[in-house]
C-alpha cells in the first residue's frame, strides 16, 4: 500500500451518493489502464469514505445498495474503473503531452501520404495537429483519438491509414533472426519452412514501418533477403 501523505481521491457519484478511495495517483491510473493487477499497490487505505477530506466514512447500507456487495477488493475496483481520479493541474498536463507524442507516433507508424505510400514526418503531424486545434484527451485510448483526429486534419495533409502484406523468403542461416524479429515487430500471417531450411512467411505491418522493417531485414540477413507486397489494405 501507499502512503496516505502521498495519495489523492478517486471518487465514484451514484445514484446521488459519494464514494470514494484512497489512492497513488500513477499507480491508479495504471490500473485502469490494466498495467496493474495488485490492488494493494494502488491503495493508501482499505476504507471507502462518503467524504475524505471531513473523515466521513460511507453508509455501509448505501455501499451495499449500490454496489451489491460489501466487498472492498470489488467495491474499489469499480470506483478505479469508472469513477474519476482526482489528479493535478500538472499532472494533467504530463498526461495529455505523453498521449500528445503516443497519437503522433501512431499516424506515423500507421498513416501514409496515399499519393507517395510514404509516411510523414512526425514534426509535419505535430503542425498539422495543433493547426487543425485537435483537442487531445489524456485518458481516451489512442486508436479512439486517432480516428477523430484524422478527418481533422485531412484538409492539412494527405493522409490515410493503411496496413500491408508482405511476403519474405529468407535463406536458412538467418531464419531464427529473421523470425524472432517478425514476431516482435509484425502480425505475422503465415510461417512455412522450406525444404532446404529457409524460411518463407507472410507478415502483415502498418505501411508507415515499411522502410524500416525492409532495412532491419536487410540487416539481419546481410541483404539476402526477398520481399514482396501481397496487398495493401
Amino acid at each position: 500500500m501507499v502512503r496516505v501523505d502521498r495519495s489523492i481521491i478517486a471518487r465514484l457519484k451514484k445514484d446521488g451518493e459519494v464514494f470514494e478511495i484512497l489512492v497513488d495517483c500513477d499507480k491508479a491510473l495504471a490500473y485502469r489502464e490494466g498495467k496493474i493487477k495488485d490492488l494493494l499497490e494502488v491503495l493508501a487505505s482499505k476504507e471507502i469514505f462518503a467524504d475524505v477530506k471531513k473523515g466521513l466514512r460511507a453508509s455501509e447500507k448505501e455501499i451495499k445498495r449500490i454496489f451489491k456487495t460489501d466487498t472492498f477488493e470489488s467495491i474499489a475496483d469499480v470506483i478505479l474503473k469508472k469513477g474519476e481520479i482526482q489528479i493535478t493541474a500538472e499532472h494533467r498536463n504530463t498526461l495529455r503531452e505523453e498521449k500528445r507524442k503516443q497519437i503522433i507516433t501512431f499516424i506515423h507508424r500507421h498513416a501514409v501520404d496515399p499519393k507517395t505510400g510514404h509516411p510523414h514526418p512526425p514534426q509535419r503531424i505535430e503542425a498539422a495537429l495543433e493547426q487543425a486545434k485537435a483537442k487531445i484527451d489524456e485518458f481516451h485510448s489512442v486508436e479512439v483519438q486517432v480516428q477523430e483526429i484524422l478527418p481533422k486534419i485531412r484538409s492539412l495533409l494527405p493522409i490515410k491509414l493503411e496496413t500491408r502484406d508482405l511476403e519474405i523468403l529468407v535463406p536458412t542461416k538467418y531464419a531464427q533472426a529473421v523470425l524472432a524479429y517478425i514476431r516482435k515487430e509484425s502480425r505475422v500471417l503465415k510461417e512455412q519452412w522450406q525444404n532446404n531450411g529457409s524460411l518463407k512467411a507472410s507478415i502483415e505491418i502498418p505501411s508507415g514501418i515499411y522502410e524500416e522493417i525492409e532495412d532491419k531485414l536487410n540487416a539481419l540477413s546481410k541483404g539476402e533477403v526477398d520481399i514482396i507486397v501481397l496487398d495493401k489494405k
